[in-house]
C-alpha cells in the first residue's frame, strides 16, 4: 500500500514539474517574442498608411483618433504636409469574411473620396478570397488589381456593395462573401469618417456632405 502511495506521489510530482516547466517555457517565449511581434505589426500599419496616403511629412501614428464601433474600434490616422491635411487613413474591420475577421487600411482624401486600400489581416481562402490582396490579384500587363476599382471613388455616388447586391463593386470571381465583407469594412471606414469630421478637422467633407444631403 505504501508503495502505491509513493508511486502516486511521484506521478503527481512529475506532472507538476512538467507543467511548471512547460508554462515557464511558454512565458519565456512570450516575453522574448512579444516585442518583435508588436514591432512587426507597427511597421505593417505604418507601411499600409504610406500605401494609402502617399503624400505627408508628419508621423500619422502620433495623430491617431479612436471611435468605438460595433464592439470594436476604428482608428483614424491624420496625414499632413505642413499644416495641410492630405488625407486620413482609417484602420477598419469586418467580421463578415468567409473565414471571419478582416482588417484593412482605407485612405481618404480630405473631401472623402477614396485614395487606396491596403489589407492588414485576413484568413480568406487562398486563390479565392485572398485576391483582395493586391499582389494576389495583380495584372502584370495593366498594373491593376481587384482593389483598383475603389481608387478615386466617392462613396456618396459609388455604392460600396457588390453588384450582386445592387452595388457598384465587381466581386472577386467565386468569392462573393469575401468581396461583400471587404465592402462592409470600407463602408464602415467611410461611415466612421463622416462621424468624425469635426474631430479630424475635415470641413471639406462635412460641407460636401451637407450639400449632397440637401440635394
Amino acid at each position: 500500500m505504501a508503495k502505491k502511495e509513493s508511486t502516486f506521489k511521484n506521478m503527481v510530482l512529475t506532472l507538476f514539474l512538467v507543467t511548471l516547466f512547460a508554462s515557464s517555457a511558454l512565458a519565456l517565449i512570450y516575453e522574448v517574442t512579444k516585442g518583435p511581434i508588436a514591432e512587426a505589426k507597427r511597421l505593417k500599419k505604418a507601411n499600409a498608411i504610406r500605401e494609402v496616403i502617399p503624400v505627408f511629412d508628419n508621423d500619422p501614428g502620433t495623430e491617431v483618433k479612436k471611435l468605438a464601433a460595433d464592439k470594436d474600434t476604428l482608428y483614424f490616422y491624420r496625414a499632413r504636409s505642413g499644416d495641410q491635411v492630405t488625407g486620413i487613413a482609417v484602420e477598419s474591420y469586418t467580421r463578415a469574411g468567409f473565414s471571419g475577421l478582416i482588417k484593412i487600411m482605407v485612405g481618404f482624401r480630405p473631401d472623402g473620396t477614396l485614395i487606396d486600400i491596403a489589407v492588414l489581416e485576413h484568413a480568406e481562402t487562398p486563390g479565392l478570397g485572398d485576391k483582395m490582396e493586391k499582389e494576389k490579384s495583380l495584372d502584370k500587363h495593366t498594373g491593376e488589381s481587384w482593389t483598383t476599382q475603389f481608387k478615386g471613388k466617392d462613396p456618396r455616388n459609388f455604392s460600396l456593395r457588390v453588384k450582386q447586391d445592387n452595388g457598384d463593386v465587381d466581386a472577386i470571381t467565386a468569392a462573393t462573401i469575401s468581396s461583400r465583407a471587404f465592402c462592409d469594412a470600407v463602408q464602415r471606414a467611410y461611415d466612421g469618417l463622416l462621424m468624425s469630421t469635426e474631430e479630424l478637422d475635415l470641413d471639406s467633407i462635412s460641407g460636401s456632405t451637407e450639400h449632397h444631403n440637401a440635394e
